[in-house]
């Protein structure tokens, strides 16, 4: 991703400081460049690949559903889970973006569910979906997007990230994607070795 989010640690920068160096259309690039990414690690893959149980010995999710907190996420879990928080994100952008304050709740966020994705084919379409989805997220900014309205969130939100305006709210959906490339990566490397033993 053009956007390196490494600056933004080594200058202790919270994320709004960060943001306002990049441009509305440096938020669209790195938004279809993650999803080229993603694209690329699911290219080679078979239904099974997707849909594979990996192990996962740091698995733990506490707002999972009953018995799935401890599983290893599929490549199809993990791109409905990401997708879907990058389109959270980039739905308060558009709106703070327009001058219109947000509170905490309600969270303006649907995720796939995950099971729904049993196809390499299901999955291409969802990251394709989600490109769709976020850059329109960007055209509805005005011209002129209010950088100086903020989403209402909580004290410790706020001391650990900073305040959030829409530029600040766009990239912490990308960041949070990026967060899990590895992971993605990790998964389909068990994926594929456990294809090569059949």
């Amino acid at each position: 991703m053009s956007i390196d989010f490494a600056i933004m640690e080594k200058e202790d920068l919270k994320l709004m400081d960060f943001a306002s160096r990049f441009s509305k259309e440096d938020l669209r690039a790195a938004a279809n460049e993650s999803v080229d990414y993603l694209m690329s690690l699911v290219s080679d893959l078979t239904d099974a690949d997707v849909t594979f149980d990996p192990v996962d010995e740091n698995a733990d999710d506490p707002h999972a559903v009953a018995g799935e907190e401890n599983i290893g996420w599929s490549v199809a879990h993990l791109i409905a889970h990401i997708t879907s928080s990058t389109e959270e994100w980039a739905a308060y952008s558009s709106i703070l973006a327009r001058g219109v304050e947000y509170p905490a709740e309600p969270r303006l966020r649907y995720e796939t569910p995950w099971k729904d994705l049993t196809t390499q084919a299901q999955v291409v379409q969802r990251l394709q979906e989600s490109r769709r989805m976020r850059n329109a997220f960007l055209d509805t900014w005005p011209d002129a997007p209010f950088l100086d309205t903020k989403r209402d969130l909580s004290p410790r939100f706020i001391e650990r990230f900073g305040d959030f305006n829409a530029p600040a709210a766009f990239l912490f959906g990308l960041k949070h994607e990026l967060g899990h490339y590895e992971q993605i990566e990790e998964v389909k490397r068990q994926a594929l070795a456990a294809r090569a033993t059949v």
